[in-house]
């Protein structure tokens, strides 16, 4: 399964990393960013974000990245298969 949020969106609540730590981070801009293993998908990080910035992540994973998407203010958080 693949995550990725709208940052334009995001209201920078930080549910998400509470969540799920693994997938979530906020940065300095007080938004949130995928993250997969040590790469943050954010183009403050020389990498792709929105809808280009598609981070795998772990089946383990799953209750925890959906459980962010649905208590997300923003709506921001988009699951893909």
């Amino acid at each position: 399964m693949k995550v990725w949020i709208d940052q334009d969106l995001c209201t920078g609540d930080g549910l998400c990393e509470e969540i799920a730590p693994d997938v979530f981070t906020l940065l300095d801009d007080g938004l949130a960013y995928v993250v997969e293993g040590d790469k943050i998908f954010a183009e403050a990080k020389g990498n792709p974000q929105g809808a280009e910035g598609l981070a795998e992540f772990p089946d383990s994973q799953i209750d925890a990245v959906v459980e962010s998407a649905e208590e997300c203010p923003g709506e921001c958080i988009f699951i893909e298969p």
